[in-house]
Parts: structure tokens; sequence; C-alpha cells
């Protein structure tokens, strides 16, 4: 229950497929207990027949929209992406134009909020494209040529005030405040366990 607890979260906030390797990787658990739990996922999601399912492609997971409503999500989608931008899509965009690549995580950090259907919506504009990065196991986020150009410049460097706010460390200071903050309060929990069974 726990692994397929973790598959979700990770399910949910990944804008693209993720494979056996990534989520054994990030949940530290074996390829073995990562396919089990994920097949049983794909199983229960289809028998509940919810608006969300979980499919498998290959070896890889993917958290969709139900076939059944499809008709409802285009409509969604063309209106999202024929639209003006909303403010968050504003704000999100700002961010990863001007500190890009940037992390989905860091990103939900500085705004506070769960950015993955801002994403979704920028990705289906051609507004930002996500990469990959095999080494620290993470999608970061930069925008796209589409975006310069649309803007009509030929440098992402000629953005207001773009070096000043690139190389401004405020936001760097901000996440590293934060990871050093949820590792304390991790460690307090595991201290507060700990005295609790030995209590017990």
């Amino acid at each position: 229950m726990r692994i397929k607890s973790k598959i979700e979260s990770l399910l949910f906030i990944s804008a693209k497929p993720m494979s056996l390797k990534q989520l054994s990787d990030l949940i530290k658990e074996k390829k073995e207990e990562i396919k089990k739990a994920g097949d049983e996922l794909v199983e229960e999601y289809k028998e509940k027949k919810r608006g969300i399912q979980i499919i498998k492609n290959g070896n890889k997971y993917q958290m969709v929209s139900s076939p059944e409503n499809a008709g409802l999500v285009q409509e969604f989608i063309k209106d999202e992406t024929t639209g003006e931008l909303s403010r968050p899509s504003l704000e999100a965009l700002t961010i990863i134009a001007y500190r890009g690549p940037v992390s989905k995580i860091d990103l939900d950090r500085i705004r506070g909020v769960n950015c993955s259907l801002i994403l979704r919506n920028l990705l289906l504009r051609g507004l930002v494209e996500a990469k990959f990065d095999k080494q620290k196991q993470e999608t970061y986020y930069t925008i796209t040529l589409d975006f310069t150009r649309f803007l009509g410049l030929n440098n992402i460097n000629e953005l207001p005030d773009f070096e000043k706010l690139n190389k401004d460390d405020t936001i760097s200071r901000f996440l590293s405040g934060e990871q050093e903050n949820e590792k304390k309060e991790e460690q307090e929990d595991e201290n507060s366990n700990s005295f609790k069974e030995d209590k017990n």
C-alpha cells in the first residue's frame, strides 16, 4: 500500500510517463516491487471506472484522464490553449523564463502551489519544454524557441533585466532554506517517534 501511494503521487505530479527505473530510484524499492504495485494500480483504476486512469506502455506508467471523458477534456484543453494565459500561468512562465531550467518541485515551492496543470497547459501551448536529467533523475523545464520568437526576441538574454534577475540568489537561498527546514522537520519527526517508541 505504501508503494502504491508513492507511485500515485509521483504519477500525479509528473507531466510525462515515468519508467520503472525512475520510480524505483525515487521510491527506493526494487523494480519487481514497483512493477507489481504499478500493475495492480492499473487494474484497480480500470475496475473502479474513475475519471482518472493509470496506463502502462512498455515499462512506463502514466496517470491520464478516462477515455470516456475525452470529449469534455478536449473541450477544456481547447479553451485553455487558445484563450489568454491566466495569471498563475504567466507567473509560472516568468519564473521558468528567468530561472530556467527549473524543476517542478522548485516551481511548486516558489509559487506555493502544485503546478502540474499549469505546466501541462504551457507544454501544450508549446511555450515550455521538459528535459529529463538522467544524473539527477528529475525533469527540468525551460522556455522554447517558439516562446522567444513570440516575444520578438533573438535570445532569452534580451528579456528585461534578465542578467540581474537570473543571477539573483534570493530564490536559491529561499529554496535552500526550505530544504533545510524540511530536513529539520523530518529529523524532529524521527526523534519524536523514537521517543514514543522508547516510552512504550
